[in-house]
């Protein structure tokens, strides 16, 4: 990391369910502009940490830091309104629902006629066609179903309107998960595209080979810590995958 201030930075945070020790003493940091994979087994932490990140729970303990700026992230609403955008495993997409509609779910654009609101149909549409060529897709219609769409169209319409709304840093969960080799690969393009058009991201895969194609940086976290932190000069895909199946833990300083 460079002397500028981080996107993100999370300090000393923990997390207990009960007597369940999810999270303790974490430290997190991205970067502006970074691919950083959070990586680690089953149970390690990473789906709380980044609960956490986007106000899904409140932290035990701990500080978040936003562009330099102290927040209380309380809810998913206030983490998208910083700029926090989340592609889920199930990516969040409606597959009985047209394209368009997917693609604008909660903020569709509307024409108002009077005292009534419409749908700004016309203007969704020309968006999604806009928007998804950009990125190399091409839809016969935006009125068709998402289920007619492919895994990795699926998951390049979420990452493309991550980025149409403006979002700062981009959350992918597994995002390369039951894809085959060719849509993996045009994933992992979208994510290079996303990071060359200005955005963070962090990218949680039990994948190593697929995130250390596209990853600057990795968090390693084993049974709530963070065992080690790497630039990707200073490691392999393969020693990370021995890290995690050995819990080795980074020295204290």
């Amino acid at each position: 990391m460079s002397g500028r201030e981080p996107l993100v930075r999370m300090v000393n945070i923990s997390k207990s369910f009960g007597t369940v020790q999810a999270l303790k003493d974490v430290d997190f940091e991205v970067g502006y502009q970074e691919v950083m994979g959070l990586v680690g087994d089953n149970g390690a932490g990473k789906s709380t940490l980044i609960k956490i990140l986007t106000g899904v729970f409140p932290p035990d303990t701990g500080e978040i830091y936003f562009e330099g700026r102290r927040v209380d992230i309380r809810s998913p609403k206030e983490a998208r309104d910083l700029g926090i955008e989340t592609v889920y495993q199930d990516l969040a997409l409606i597959p009985l629902m047209s394209i368009s509609r997917n693609f604008f779910l909660g903020r569709e654009p509307v024409v108002r006629m009077g005292p009534l609101r419409f749908l700004d149909k016309r203007r969704m549409d020309l968006t999604v066609r806009e928007v998804l060529s950009e990125i190399g897709i091409k839809v016969r219609s935006p009125d068709e179903p998402v289920a007619v769409l492919s895994g990795g169209e699926r998951q390049s319409v979420a990452i493309g309107r991550a980025v149409h709304f403006g979002a700062k840093l981009l959350i992918l969960d597994e995002p390369t998960s039951a894809l085959s080799v060719r849509e993996t690969h045009k994933v992992l393009d979208y994510i290079l595209e996303a990071k060359e058009r200005g955005l963070s991201i962090i990218f949680i895969t039990h994948n190593i080979y697929h995130v250390y194609s596209v990853a600057d940086r990795f968090t390693i976290l084993e049974h709530g810590h963070k065992v080690a932190e790497f630039r990707k000069d200073e490691v392999s895909a393969e020693e990370i995958i021995e890290i995690i199946r050995s819990g080795y833990r980074e020295p204290e300083e």
